[in-house]
């Protein structure tokens, strides 16, 4: 029996500016070895980083500067309010005597 093929690794990179209006944009995406990069350079640089293979598959399809689908809308809206959260959270903490 044949045993299945581990996915590869697939990373995206989003940006959204709330002042601006319109969609988060693909910024980045790649699979394998620059997809590893990616996830790479956004731990180094302290970026939350959320797993979620079947949005990254998604996303993966988007060209780089354009605005995400309207089915992803809302796992997206989803990652920023937790990202938003996980933000204030630090915030508190940084302020907290």
């Amino acid at each position: 029996m044949d045993e299945p093929k581990p996915k590869r690794t697939v990373a995206v990179a989003l940006e959204y500016d709330p002042e601006a209006s319109g969609a988060p944009k693909v910024t980045a995406s790649g699979y394998g070895y620059i997809a590893e990069k990616i996830l790479e350079m956004a731990f180094a640089c302290g970026i939350k980083v959320r797993q979620d293979a079947d949005l990254a598959e998604i996303l993966a399809a988007v060209d780089i500067d354009s605005e995400i689908p309207p089915q992803a809308f809302a796992a997206v809206a989803e990652i920023l309010s937790y990202i938003y959260q996980l933000n204030a959270a630090e915030s508190k903490e940084s302020i907290a005597p």
